[in-house]
């Protein structure tokens, strides 16, 4: 067993989101690749897009937010959620 935090990426198959979830699971990955456990796409609801962590905390809810995350947006959540004094370069400076 790892300490590291797995990620769950829930979403409705039938909305055809399993490509936008598969690109959120790969930006995670490429960025968080020697901390995180796995990332994980599991198939759920009609509507569902939700991302969640292996402790519980919703990092990202589509029902909640009105919307799908920008991966910037859902990597400052991964590393807020989890290394909060982790500098995540480029996207975390702000736009000029």
């Amino acid at each position: 067993m790892t300490d590291k935090p797995r990620i769950v990426i829930a979403y409705c198959p039938r909305c055809r989101w399993l490509l936008r979830s598969a690109w959120l699971a790969q930006e995670l990955l490429s960025s968080f690749e020697d901390d995180l456990a796995e990332v994980a796409l599991a198939p759920a609801g009609e509507g569902v897009f939700e991302i969640t962590a292996s402790d519980g905390t919703v990092l990202w809810s589509r029902a909640a937010e009105g919307r799908f995350p920008e991966a910037k947006e859902l990597k400052q959540r991964v590393r807020d959620a989890f290394w909060p004094d982790r500098d995540l370069g480029h996207t975390d400076r702000p736009r000029s």
